[in-house]
């Protein structure tokens, strides 16, 4: 195993990630160099398209951090580009079936496993042929492999999504599966919070580890308690916006202060 990730994924702790929404290599960069090693490139919600993912993740890497591609779909087409274009750490969203996921992992995976195509000698998933042994070994023991559980169907197909071979986690997506649920945005609902209880029973009962983001006002610890191995707790447009409103509201309420004192 060559995969960092999955050997962290492995072991007894939380992982922390931040979103990266705004398509630039720089402010992935950045996070990176302050803390957020783990970076969740967001191509479902996000900007920008394949190219422009792969940019984003040589400068994680180069930063010393790991890169995950949220792709926009479970496209077989999108699966194998993002593969042979370096992509090993996948989110694959609305996966609400077994069928959906037994398809979705087929497609990770070289022939007898799967039915990826073969262009292994020529691509930079394999360092463009510098790695003997990609085809035959790393890049399937290199794949880490989220699909979400962001529906209520999912979640009464969890026991059979999580059976499938080649899922290596469940990603959970709380604001989804609120408006699955008929509470879009209230996520501490009962019936929200009776949902994600059941997702966490699967998993315990399954040993599958979970992902998910930061929600319902529950903290790291609790999160950590429950079984989930890799958080998503910030994104970079929360981060200026939050950024933004702060110091303008310190700048305006020092003016008014100022004003209020002659």
């Amino acid at each position: 195993m060559t995969n960092p990730f999955k050997a962290r994924i492995a072991q007894d702790s939380m992982i922390l990630a931040a979103w990266a929404e705004l398509g630039s290599p720089d402010t992935a960069e950045i996070m990176v160099r302050h803390g957020w090693n783990a970076i969740i490139i967001d191509g479902e919600h996000g900007r920008g398209d394949l190219e422009q993912w792969v940019h984003m993740a040589r400068a994680v890497e180069s930063a010393g951090g790991t890169a995950i591609l949220r792709l926009p779909d479970g496209d077989d087409t999108r699966i194998k580009r993002a593969l042979d274009r370096g992509f090993r750490n996948f989110v694959v969203p609305m996966v609400n079936t077994r069928a959906e996921a037994e398809r979705i992992a087929s497609a990770f995976y070289y022939p007898l496993r799967g039915h990826r195509g073969y262009a292994a000698p020529i691509v930079r998933g394999s360092d463009w042929g510098a790695r003997e042994a990609y085809a035959s070994q790393e890049a399937h023991d290199d794949l880490v492999v989220m699909v979400q559980c962001e529906h209520v169907e999912a979640v009464e197909n969890l026991d059979e999504i999580m059976q499938v071979p080649g899922i290596d986690m469940i990603f959970v997506g709380p604001n989804d599966l609120a408006a699955t649920a008929g509470h879009l945005e209230h996520l501490d609902h009962p019936d929200v919070l009776a949902l994600l209880a059941r997702i966490e029973e699967t998993a315990a009962r399954h040993g599958k580890p979970l992902a998910t983001v930061r929600s319902a006002g529950r903290d790291w610890n609790e999160l950590d308690a429950l079984g989930y191995r890799l958080v998503a707790g910030v994104n970079d447009v929360s981060m200026v916006i939050d950024t933004s409103r702060a110091e303008l509201a310190a700048a305006t309420g020092q003016i008014a202060t100022k004003i209020a004192g002659y």
